[in-house]
């Protein structure tokens, strides 16, 4: 190897100083077996990833890399330098049939080639031509052009590709073309731009570990452990169900305990993508398919991800958590949304996807948005030849009707329900209403008297916190605890294992006020339920913690739910829409079982129809094929709109300097998730806002209690 090309770097010293020989070689390896995997040329792929950041041997950019700070002439000029555009100057290196590929695997690895917003920073090569001119584009990526590209030559040689010494004509007219092709780009997405980034992440992120790891990826999960004779028990009347019917894709509809989990996953045939909805139900899956399946390539990823993996996970196993090619990989619909709404990164997850199995699991929903995002995300993964998997205790007919007809009905559909006599044995909850709060607290009290464990949930944080404290007072040495979403995500991964180990598997009374985190999957089973009224399919999900284990002593027992009447204003119903709530309220029987196989009906009445163009705007897959541009993706502020989800966070200020010095693995610990509306409200209050990591806003220490989590009185703060 020659030295001289190891001086020049792909990553500055504060990301790891990673030279850009070594870089290249680590993404020509992960290249050259997802490719494979993928059944792309793998020939011209190893090109794309020789190829894609020879670029940075300009001299302003290993200028900006050394020193770590931005170069002279950009200052000067304003003229971003683009790696990207520099790398395809050499694209006369290589056949010139192959050129479409290498374009499109390169010129926007890391931009759009044209902002689709309104934005007047965009860095892509068609935002730059526009605001600088076609000469002074070419000029800046060119220039020194004899000095450097001897040294991009030399690195293209190391792989085994002759060279030459390029005139600056021809480097001119290779520009021409890629800018020419650019901008005569049609709608679509790029696999080759999808497969580029893919490797490009894998390598960034295991380094000198990728040629280790490649070895492991795209392998089919062992799922021996879910079809075990001793997983077959006629309690649980879904591992008794035919799995073995043809029909590619699955809609189970059944009560919380009936074996869902096990027939989705018995149904699938391929690699496993499988969605829940809330943080909490993915960790508690994630533990549970780990142990079940312990030699399979099994990854969790949502915002605290790494933090969720245990002391005994090398850093490795925390960064390969987003990473493509898992065996199984758990996580929440939002990040398959990435690819129905076109957001960065989204062809890349789209070939994750390709031709897998997606279990969409637990789907209850409360908003036409919500609603109408599972049928987009299923017509999107559709669009992917993905055989698709649907389980749900509460979903409308309206929305089940079109999903089934969406996934082609009775010919494409194994469809599973529960007869009425089968349903009656999950019949576990007595109802009860009550009027207010002090009615409630009397309940409370009257289930601490009896030893039992009482779950209270409600609907926002702020009056969690309010009644956590009064409870505080009122039963002073009963164990208690709190759970909802604005604790710091190390706080919030130490709850979802107490509840579960101090709480849940004690007989002792207890007390666990939370917010609908608790809803899906938490496997936890409670005496008594005190709760918010909700959305009818949110309250049956929240009814699912109580009286949960489910045996031959426990079949027949009832335990008791108290539900408080909403309010007359309409704002304390809040996030949740005020009729729904009121006429989800009036379903439920007062002093009456609540009986399974009226539940359908309860949930058609709340939810007559549903209104699936809310969101279809947004998205980029329409009855035409896919309607982006090719090469670009919208920002991530699209998505986080649509949804609705937390798109910000901020750290206390003890934690400021422990945030600014942590590698980026470690940050999210000190995060604490919130919504960007509360940045908005007059009561939040900062000191400031960081610009590395998450580039979270500080807020006093006084904002925090490790107990109770961010304390923002007034403030819009619900989930």
């Amino acid at each position: 190897m020659n030295t001289y090309i190891n001086v020049l770097f792909a990553k500055s010293k504060k990301n790891g100083g990673t030279t850009l020989i070594e870089h290249t070689e680590q993404v020509v390896c992960a290249i050259e077996t997802i490719s494979a995997k993928l059944n792309l040329d793998t020939d011209i792929a190893r090109k794309g990833a020789v190829l894609h950041d020879v670029g940075k041997a300009h001299p302003s950019f290993q200028k900006k890399l050394l020193n770590d700070e931005t170069d002279l002439i950009e200052q000067r000029t304003e003229l971003p330098l683009r790696h990207e555009i520099s790398s395809l100057l050499f694209l006369p290196l290589f056949p010139e049939s192959e050129w479409n590929f290498l374009i499109e695997m390169i010129i926007s690895h890391h931009k759009s080639i044209k902002s689709l917003t309104q934005s007047i920073n965009g860095k892509g090569i068609l935002d730059l031509v526009e605001g600088y001119g076609e000469a002074s584009v070419f000029e800046r990526h060119s220039e020194r052009w004899d000095e450097w590209s001897i040294e991009s030559n030399r690195i293209i040689e190391h792989f085994g590709y002759p060279t030459k010494t390029l005139a600056i004509e021809e480097a001119h007219n290779a520009f021409n073309y890629v800018l020419e092709y650019c901008e005569h780009m049609c709608f679509g997405w790029s696999e080759w731009r999808g497969l580029l980034n893919a490797a490009d992440h894998f390598a960034s992120a295991l380094v000198e570990n990728t040629k280790e790891r490649t070895k492991k990826i795209f392998t089919t999960p062992k799922l021996d452990y879910f079809f075990a004779e001793k997983r077959i028990n006629e309690l649980y009347h879904l591992s008794i169900f035919d799995v073995k019917d043809k029909r590619p894709h699955t809609l189970v509809t059944a009560p919380t305990g009936a074996g869902k989990t096990d027939l989705l996953i018995k149904r699938c045939k391929g690699r496993i993508f499988y969605t829940l909805p809330f943080q909490a139900s993915i960790n508690a899956m994630y533990k549970r398919i780990k142990e079940a399946c312990p030699n399979d390539d099994v990854r969790l990823l949502h915002a605290s991800s790494r933090l969720i993996l245990t002391n005994n996970e090398v850093h490795e196993e925390k960064v390969l958590q987003s990473l493509t090619g898992a065996s199984i990989k758990i996580l929440t619909p939002f990040q398959i949304a990435s690819v129905v709404l076109g957001t960065k990164g989204f062809e890349a997850n789209a070939l994750d996807l390709k031709g897998n199995d997606v279990i969409l699991d637990e789907i209850h929903s409360y908003s036409d948005t919500s609603m109408a995002l599972v049928y987009e995300i299923i017509k999107t993964l559709l669009h992917l030849h993905c055989r698709i998997h649907v389980g749900t205790a509460t979903m409308p007919s309206s929305l089940r009707n079109l999903i089934y007809d969406l996934l082609g009905g009775e010919n494409n559909v194994y469809k599973v329900e529960l007869t009425e006599k089968q349903l009656e044995s999950y019949n576990r909850h007595v109802i009860h209403k009550v009027e207010n709060d002090d009615a409630a607290f009397e309940m409370i009290d009257k289930g601490i008297s009896q030893n039992e464990k009482v779950l209270v949930v409600v609907n926002r944080i702020n009056r969690a916190q309010t009644i956590f404290e009064k409870l505080e007072i009122l039963h002073p040495t009963i164990p208690k605890m709190m759970l909802h979403s604005r604790y710091k995500r190390s706080d919030r991964a130490n709850l979802e294992a107490k509840i579960k180990s101090e709480f849940d598997e004690k007989e002792n009374p207890c007390i666990v006020v939370a917010t609908q985190v608790v809803e899906v999957s938490l496997d936890i089973s409670f005496d008594r339920m005190i709760t918010d009224a909700a959305p009818l399919d949110s309250m049956i999900q929240r009814f699912g913690r109580v009286n949960r284990k489910r045996n031959a002593n426990t079949l027949g027992q009832l335990k008791e739910i108290h539900v408080i009447k909403p309010s007359e204003n309409k704002n304390d119903s809040r996030p949740y829409n005020y009729e729904v709530v009121k006429n989800s309220f009036d379903e439920l029987h007062d002093g009456f079982v609540l009986e399974e196989k009226e539940i359908q009906r309860m949930i058609d009445n709340v939810y007559p129809k549903i209104d699936i163009a809310s969101i279809k705007s947004h998205s980029i897959l329409d009855e035409q094929g896919i309607r982006i541009p090719k090469l670009c993706d919208y920002p991530k502020s699209v998505l986080l709109d649509t949804l609705d989800i937390d798109s910000a966070c901020c750290i206390v200020e003890n934690d400021q300097e422990s945030y600014v010095k942590a590698k980026s693995e470690e940050r999210p610990k000190y995060e604490i998730p919130i919504s960007i509306r509360t940045t908005f409200n007059k009561n939040f209050r900062t000191t400031g806002r960081l610009t590395c990591g998450a580039w979270p806003f500080v807020i006093p220490n006084e904002y925090y209690d490790d107990e109770k989590g961010m304390l923002l009185k007034g403030t819009e703060n619900f989930l």
